[in-house]
């Protein structure tokens, strides 16, 4: 699980985010109890004793996270949100400056508008934070076998493009910076 968020990290950084959405959800759905995320969850992975030992306990460690940052209830580590409102801070950027992507998110805005509005004054947080939760409520639903509407397929869609943009943009200044220091 550590081995796939790092991965995830390394090669797509908006499926590290959902992926990190996902296990923090799976931790409050077994109320954050070791011993039965250790029974119905790691226990059924295909690997080791030695690789569920390492599974564990990384479970231990986001719980323990969680708890220390306030977020048993709802909310995302500090380490997953640092890395959303980095994203926003690109897409702010680019904004400003790259053609392809003002046209890229201008497909998506009527949608985040739409999602703001159904909100009903509550606070969803910026953009970015928008497509994530998008794409992330998509997810749910279809894990759970909810109907999915024409227009949260198309919202969503439009949602993937401006995080794929962005990753690529994301994945690109990490290459920067690790060959420029």
């Amino acid at each position: 699980m550590k081995d796939l968020a790092e991965k995830k990290k390394k090669t797509n950084i908006g499926e590290y985010i959902i992926y990190m959405y996902q296990m923090e959800d799976l931790l409050r759905s077994y109320k954050f109890e070791s011993n039965d995320i250790k029974q119905y969850v790691v226990s059924h992975y295909p690997v080791s004793e030695e690789e569920k030992t390492v599974i564990a306990k990384w479970f231990d460690e986001l719980a323990h996270k969680m708890k220390v940052q306030g977020i048993e209830e709802k909310g995302h580590l500090n380490e997953v949100k640092s890395v959303v409102d980095e994203l926003a801070h690109i897409h702010w950027d680019l904004l400003k400056k790259d053609k392809d992507y003002f046209k890229i998110y201008g497909y998506a805005k009527p949608h985040v508008i739409d999602f703001i509005a159904s909100a009903e004054g509550q606070d969803l947080g910026h953009e970015i934070q928008i497509c994530l939760n998008g794409v992330y409520g998509l997810l749910l639903c279809r894990l759970t076998g909810r109907t999915v509407t024409e227009k949260l397929e198309e919202a969503v869609t439009s949602f993937g493009q401006v995080l794929g943009y962005l990753n690529a943009v994301y994945m690109d200044n990490k290459k920067t910076k690790l060959t420029h220091g």
